[in-house]
């Protein structure tokens, strides 16, 4: 029989959206570290991959958007986190002490 979510203890409870936040972090550095810097090469590593050939401009133009693509991306995680931590903390929200009867 499994607990509830709320019964387990601090550091068993599972974090859902933990992998996804190190994949939005992860995906985009790997892809721009190991992207060749050639367009070429570029091309050529699609058209083993795929089958599909390119020409030098296309290849230019596909390396140059992912380039952008993944700088955005980290710009992107990089800024989510710095306000996450930046956010003032919010104060509980209490019921108001006035009751109606």
């Amino acid at each position: 029989m499994s607990t509830h979510r709320c019964c387990q203890k601090p550091g068993q409870a599972r974090r859902p959206g933990r992998i996804r936040k190190v994949a939005g972090w992860l995906l985009p550095g790997t892809v721009l570290a190991l992207m060749p810097k050639c367009p070429m090469c570029l091309a050529a590593y699609v058209a083993l991959g795929t089958g599909i050939t390119m020409s030098h401009t296309s290849a230019h133009i596909l390396m140059r958007a992912l380039t952008w693509l993944c700088i955005s991306a980290l710009v992107f995680c990089a800024l989510r986190r710095m306000l996450r931590h930046t956010r003032p903390k919010s104060s509980l929200k209490l019921p108001s002490s006035h009751s109606i009867p």
